[in-house]
């Protein structure tokens, strides 16, 4: 047999597709995790607590930020990604959305500010994650009375990406919320509870929240192994490390030879069964299994207010039908993989 030891910077792992509506309120955290320490030991497998910051493919040993080392025979990366802000002058009162636990750390904040005023709150990003972050906070306020100046900083354009249509439906339902969106501007620095745009404006702010583009961990790159232009593990057709034939991964920490993949998660959903044949035939020496990337996909985009905007393909739609229908399909993930009682347990052990 094999010993399968996960490793991880925390017990849980949570699932970022409902994230925004943990901030929102709508979701307990035990509803949106999972607790994959326990998943490995009840299963056989063992769990380190810890963060990979180095790897000797050579030797084939993982360094942890504790200073533990683990040897591996094969290894599979599904580290995620982070929100980057190097650049800025971030403050205790500047989080980034990922790790998801920040918004619970975000939401507990917001509540703290809204029983003493109207808070100022400021959100960056100008892609679905800025926009249902947005939704997220106002949805919070609303079903508890509250009030707050938002404000979403767009970058050069909402949705730049997405269909017109979609674009128009996500300025229209935040619009009708009092929310302010600014395009064409970004957010160059935070100094002292005072946005800096790029365009010369200043907004105060009690709180901002980072939802702009993600991008991998700088390990790979750090320990040497090739990588892709930003930083990703570089995998061919079997999510296999080139010139290491043990190292595997998937998800957002990687990038994909010779077809670019979305930062989305179903692609990391379709990447997993494909990753758990192919480190078993890498022991085994068995045949290895392909991915085939498919660029046709469904998003769904949580308002907040109860709705959802739907693209696929060139078609766009939005309303409550497609917020029911996303809440269907999350809560449907969830039950498939959340077999350690994680809805039995106590919030307090986020």
């Amino acid at each position: 047999g094999h010993r399968i030891t996960l490793i991880g910077p925390s017990q849980h792992h949570y699932y970022s597709g409902m994230g925004p509506g943990v901030l929102s309120g709508i979701y307990k955290p035990q509803e949106v995790r999972f607790n994959v320490k326990k998943m490995a030991e009840e299963r056989g497998g063992s769990f380190v607590l810890g963060a990979v910051v180095r790897i000797d493919a050579e030797s084939r040993t993982l360094s942890l930020s504790s200073g533990e080392k683990v040897t591996y025979d094969a290894v599979s990366f599904n580290v995620g990604s982070y929100v980057p802000a190097d650049s800025l002058n971030v403050m205790e009162n500047v989080l980034t959305v990922k790790p998801i636990e920040n918004l619970l750390k975000a939401k507990q904040m917001i509540l703290d500010l809204v029983s003493k005023g109207k808070p100022k709150l400021i959100v960056v990003g100008g892609g679905p994650s800025g926009v249902e972050i947005t939704g997220g906070i106002w949805r919070l306020l609303h079903d508890r009375g509250s009030t707050a100046q938002i404000i979403l900083v767009a970058g050069e354009k909402l949705l730049s990406r997405f269909p017109e249509k979609a674009r128009r439906l996500a300025i229209e339902s935040l619009a009708a919320r009092e929310i302010e969106v600014l395009e064409g501007t970004g957010v160059s620095n935070f100094d002292r509870g005072c946005a800096h745009l790029e365009d010369g404006r200043e907004y105060p702010y009690d709180l901002a929240l980072l939802a702009w583009g993600i991008r991998p961990i700088d390990l790979f790159r750090r320990s040497g192994l090739p990588t892709g232009e930003d930083g990703g593990l570089l995998v061919n057709e079997h999510l296999q490390s080139e010139g290491h034939t043990e190292i595997f991964g998937g998800g957002d920490c990687i990038s994909f030879q010779g077809h670019p993949l979305d930062r989305v998660g179903v692609h990391a959903v379709r990447q997993n069964p494909i990753l758990y044949h192919n480190l078993y035939a890498a022991l085994e020496g068995g045949r290895l299994q392909s991915f085939k990337p498919n660029d046709v996909y469904l998003l769904l985009f949580n308002l907040g207010n109860g709705k959802a905007i739907y693209w696929r393909n060139s078609q766009v739609w939005s309303g409550r039908l497609f917020f029911a229908f996303k809440n269907y399909l999350d809560k449907k993930f969830m039950e498939k993989f959340q077999v350690s009682g994680e809805l039995d347990e106590d919030t307090s052990s986020s």
